[in-house]
């Protein structure tokens, strides 16, 4: 079997244990790297995360194991955000994040922009969301010595008024 990337169903309870379990290892390494431990997705539970209103995409092994996913949202009108971004640690260095991202892009080309936030000095997070071409448009101070980067993508396709 090959790698794929599905969208995940929020109602298989076997599948959302599998993301969150994904999810507290990539942010608790996230949260180590930033110097910040509360970060938001720490803070799911099972119960929480099935209700979230985000729309998830996993990306499964061929053998079927929840590597990495993403989960989007359009917050603002014609933006949409990328709310949560998460590879195992096993499967870092393996394009996994960007075949991801590419995902999105190609689930969700009629966006005029696409929004992402990370730990300024998440530097592999940095360099990934910059090799898109985001850029960073706001920062804000979300605790003494840590900072949040917001980036924006321009979809180039779609012309902005």
């Amino acid at each position: 079997m090959t790698d794929t990337i599905q969208k995940i169903d929020m109602r298989d309870e076997r599948r959302v244990e599998e993301l969150l379990s994904l999810q507290t290892t990539a942010y608790r390494l996230e949260a180590k790297l930033i110097g910040f431990d509360e970060i938001p997705p720490l803070a799911d539970t099972l119960e929480t995360l099935k209700q979230s209103s985000d729309t998830f995409y996993g990306y499964l092994t061929g053998s079927g194991l929840l590597a990495g996913a993403v989960a989007v949202e359009e917050e603002r009108p014609d933006e949409l955000t990328l709310t949560r971004m998460m590879v195992h640690p096993d499967f870092f260095r393996r394009g996994i994040a960007t075949r991801l991202i590419e995902h999105v892009f190609a689930l969700y080309p009629d966006y005029s922009a696409y929004i992402v936030s990370t730990g300024s000095s998440n530097e592999p997070a940095m360099r990934l969301y910059r090799r898109f071409g985001f850029a960073p448009f706001r920062r804000e101070s979300i605790a003494p010595g840590v900072e949040l980067s917001t980036m924006r993508l321009r979809n180039a396709a779609r012309p902005t008024y």
